[in-house]
């Protein structure tokens, strides 16, 4: 029998858990990219280049969270995402969704 604290394999999931979150990064970054080209394409305006500005801060905001969470799950017990981790890479994902949805329109 082994006791509750002995080092334990944790599989492959942590592994599962890097390449989504690595995944998630890259999307991220192919909209920010969509949204800096949907911007030089048309006229530069102040509503453009606020939209443009917003959506680096939260592009690089995510990609903290994201290396953060990524360097994390190297450990042999990998803690779980906190709460706070959650929601700001939650808040990341919906900011980068309406700033580009305010770029469109």
């Amino acid at each position: 029998m082994t006791a509750a604290g002995d080092v334990r394999d944790p599989g492959l999931q942590p592994e599962r858990t890097r390449l989504a979150w690595r995944r998630t990064t890259l999307s991220c970054t192919v909209v920010a990219v969509l949204a800096v080209k949907l911007t030089v394409s048309d006229e530069i305006g102040a509503k453009e280049l606020t939209g443009l500005a917003l959506s680096a801060l939260v592009w690089v905001a995510f990609l903290a969270v994201a290396h953060r969470r990524i360097r994390s799950l190297g450990a042999a017990r990998p803690l779980p995402l906190s709460h706070r981790g959650a929601l700001l890479a939650t808040m990341c994902t919906i900011a980068l969704a309406v700033f580009g949805a305010a770029l469109i329109w």
